[in-house]
């Protein structure tokens, strides 16, 4: 997933101190740009700092040598979370830079694809089919999760299905590697006017690598064989470190949190995650097709909050598609489809889905095939 909620930083190398703002912006925000299938895409874990920017104070860009950062990261993790330095040490000693992740990092973004080819990419009648297999295989654990917190077994299953193909794909590489390069090595562009970004995306995978230490000792997990994406986001849900530690659930009562083999902890966490972080309402909507009046122009906000009312929107020309709840407040979604714009009103449940991945098509796509797999018929893209 995943990273979700970004904490202040200690003074870990470059001192600073983001935090995940309370509404995402998808650019330098997590764009539209759909993640890959499985783990090897851009998600919040990336996001966070950039969209953080406007809000956070000041970040300081003098260059740091590599030593210093690491000299500094170690005494502050030790600190921080109560671990030896010398097992800090001892461990990251043992880490790698990985050339190809810096390279996967400084890609170019890739073309914002419109909703018509976004779908696709997702949605396909394997996917819905392997959907409705697991839903199936799980259905036990499943609607134990949903009646405890609401959150429906088919939208847990999407989630699961857009991340990681089902758990058949969770990532290939060390997620200590993965941290350890981003934390010290971040693609620098070059550009003066990308620096604080990079530096921030920087210090945000620094915070990442030092929650990762705390994460494997509470959890018991080894941190030197632990795999994940380039990104190092973990576990069937892709939820990176700080997110692992904040809104992972020990749903079997076993006495651990476990991301990668147990499928309770996996669809509680998943929904936790949604209510606490998201404020999932139990029985509420998510979305709903809607028109928009002739002759007036779309309101596409970059904030994904639903605080407009009915008459609100009404008055902008927006009227639902199919029966809702009065007193309800929702967002206009605007998607380019292959017959023109399409137009939603999205509610609380859709803004939570936006807080696993800070994208609207990403959540319309995780909603459409949540119906697709429950057996609901799909409006065209």
């Amino acid at each position: 997933m995943i990273r979700r909620t970004l904490a202040c930083m200690l003074t870990l190398g470059l001192v600073a101190c983001a935090t995940q703002p309370p509404s995402p912006a998808p650019s330098p925000q997590a764009s539209d740009a759909p993640n890959k299938p499985a783990h090897g895409h851009k998600g919040p874990a990336e996001a966070a700092p950039e969209a953080a920017a406007a809000t956070a104070p000041p970040v300081d860009l003098t260059p740091v040598p590599f030593e210093v950062a690491r000299a500094r990261f170690v005494r502050d993790t030790a600190a921080r979370y109560g671990i030896p330095a010398a097992h800090i040490e001892a461990t990251l000693a043992q880490a790698q830079i990985r050339d190809p992740i810096i390279a996967a990092m400084s890609r170019p973004a890739e073309r914002v694809k419109p909703w018509n080819e976004y779908r696709p990419m997702f949605i396909s009648q394997a996917r819905i089919d392997g959907g409705r297999a697991f839903l199936a295989e799980h259905r036990g654990e499943l609607m134990r999760v949903q009646e405890r917190t609401g959150v429906p077994a088919e939208v847990i299953v999407a989630i699961i299905g857009v991340e990681t193909s089902y758990g058949r794909n969770t990532g290939s590489y060390r997620v200590l590697d993965a941290l350890y390069t981003l934390a010290f090595k971040y693609p620098r562009s070059g550009d003066p006017a990308k620096l604080e970004r990079e530096v921030r995306r920087e210090l945000f995978f620094r915070d990442e690598l030092a929650r990762l230490f705390a994460l494997t000792r509470d959890e018991k997990l080894d941190i030197l064989s632990i795999k994940g994406s380039y990104a190092g986001a973990m576990g069937m849900g892709q939820f990176m470190p700080s997110s692992y530690l904040d809104y992972a659930v020990d749903g079997n009562g076993d006495g651990r949190r476990d991301l990668f083999t147990s499928y309770d902890d996996v669809f509680s966490s998943i929904a936790n995650y949604f209510v606490r972080k998201g404020g999932w309402v139990r029985g509420g909507p998510v979305a709903v097709p809607a028109t928009l009046q002739a002759g007036r122009e779309p309101f596409d906000p970059t904030d994904w909050t639903p605080t407009w009312t009915l008459s609100d929107l009404a008055q902008r020309g927006y009227q639902p598609g199919m029966p809702v709840a009065a007193g309800l407040t929702a967002t206009p979604i605007t998607l380019e489809a292959s017959t023109g714009k399409q137009y939603w009103l999205g509610f609380q449940n859709y803004y939570a889905i936006t807080r696993y991945n800070l994208s609207k098509m990403y959540a319309m796509a995780v909603y459409q095939l949540s119906q697709a797999i429950a057996g609901q018929e799909l409006p065209p893209a």
